[in-house]
C-alpha cells in the first residue's frame, strides 16, 4: 500500500513539476502538461504512459490498468495506491513523467 503522502514524495523528485487543482483532482504536470493526477476519492493516481509502457506495467499487478474509455487507449491509466508498491509505483511515475517531460529533462532521470 501507499499513501498519498509517498506518491507525492516519488513525484516531486522528478525535475520541474508543479502541483495545480484538476476539477477535482491534484494534477502533477511538467511544462504545464499533466502527467499525473491524485483522485483523494478513491485513493487513484492516473498517470500518461506509452501503449507499450501501459501494456507492459498492467501485466506486472492488478492494481495498474487502462481507464475505461478512448483516454485508456491514449495511455492513461489508473493506479490502485491501496494494491500498489511502492517501488513499482515509482517505475510507472518515472515512465509516465519521461512520456510527457522535454527529452532534455526526461535526460535527467533516465
Amino acid at each position: 500500500m501507499v499513501t498519498f503522502e509517498t506518491f507525492e514524495k516519488i513525484t516531486l523528485n522528478f525535475p520541474e513539476i508543479t502541483i495545480e487543482p484538476h476539477f477535482e483532482k491534484i494534477s502533477f504536470r511538467i511544462k504545464k502538461k499533466i502527467f499525473a493526477t491524485y483522485d483523494e476519492k478513491h485513493n487513484r493516481v492516473t498517470v500518461k504512459l506509452s501503449e507499450i509502457d501501459q501494456d507492459n506495467f498492467s501485466s506486472l499487478s492488478s492494481s495498474i490498468y487502462p481507464v475505461n474509455n478512448k483516454w485508456g487507449k491514449q495511455g492513461w491509466t489508473f493506479i490502485e495506491l491501496s494494491q500498489v508498491n511502492p517501488e513499482l509505483l515509482s517505475k510507472v511515475l518515472t515512465a509516465g513523467y519521461c512520456e510527457v517531460a522535454p527529452k532534455k529533462l526526461s535526460a535527467l532521470i533516465k
